[in-house]
């Protein structure tokens, strides 16, 4: 079998908006420095995503150390200060309740004018949250973990059952690797990326999220590709696709860097 190598880095400073390419990252405990660090909420805080609004594919969310950008189709690009979200909020994400941070009343109105909703920019800050099954590892405003790993060959096989090419894009991972065969990482336990050690935790199942276009909103109308992957990937739990994982020691990850299986 050939080398196995990190293949591409991605983070979501937005939940459920446009994902952003890296070369290299920091792994910590919470996963990559600000992915799903911001979340669209309604008005009492709880979680709205690509599910029942697909068109939040379509923003795009830049950091840096101070501030957050937000630029969509039609809209003007918004800069807020990381400052500005003082104010305590309620946050629901998955049936976890917790407090995150609120502030800039611009934010809620691009948003809002966006998609039509009344909605509210919320921010995670150092998160309360913490991984369900691991109580002492901390999460943002991810669905459950702080990671999610998906092998190239993987979604070359999936895009093979599908019959069309599938975009990487639309099962928004955080880590692909290339070397490995398809599907490899549903028998990973813990592998090692230069210092960093990450434990897979369970396999990541997939919803109707995976059937929006990540670059303009529109769900597939035969609802490809989550029914093809009930053809062939689906579980007592549900249609899985990709393993979750968590961070058991922190460290620098690089695109190109090899994977070291652990067990």
């Amino acid at each position: 079998m050939s080398a196995i190598v990190v293949s591409a880095l991605y983070r979501y400073p937005l939940k459920s908006a446009h994902g952003h390419p890296l070369t290299e990252a920091q792994l910590d405990h919470v996963g990559l420095p600000d992915d799903r660090a911001w979340m669209v909420a309604d008005a009492d805080g709880r979680f709205v995503t690509g599910r029942d609004l697909p068109r939040l594919v379509q923003i795009h969310a830049a950091t840096d150390a101070t501030t957050l950008t937000l630029t969509a189709p039609d809209q003007p690009p918004l800069t807020i200060p990381r400052a500005v979200f003082a104010t305590p909020h309620p946050a629901h994400v998955w049936g976890t309740d917790f407090s995150a941070w609120h502030g800039s009343a611009d934010a809620d109105a691009w948003l809002s004018a966006f998609t039509g909703r009344p909605l509210k920019l919320l921010y995670t800050g150092e998160t309360q949250r913490r991984v369900k099954r691991f109580p002492d590892t901390p999460v943002s405003f991810a669905d459950g973990y702080p990671l999610l790993l998906i092998g190239d060959a993987s979604l070359a096989q999936l895009s093979d059952w599908a019959g069309q090419a599938l975009e990487m894009a639309r099962f928004r991972p955080n880590l692909t690797f290339a070397g490995a065969d398809a599907f490899a990482e549903d028998h990973w336990q813990r592998i090692r990326i230069g210092e960093a050690v990450i434990r897979l935790t369970k396999p990541c199942v997939r919803c109707v999220f995976t059937t929006v276009d990540p670059d303009n909103g529109d769900k597939h109308p035969r609802q490809e590709p989550l029914r093809t992957l009930a053809r062939h990937r689906k579980t007592p739990d549900g249609v899985t696709f990709g393993m979750n994982a968590i961070v058991e020691r922190a460290g620098w990850v690089r695109q190109g860097d090899g994977v070291e299986v652990l067990d």
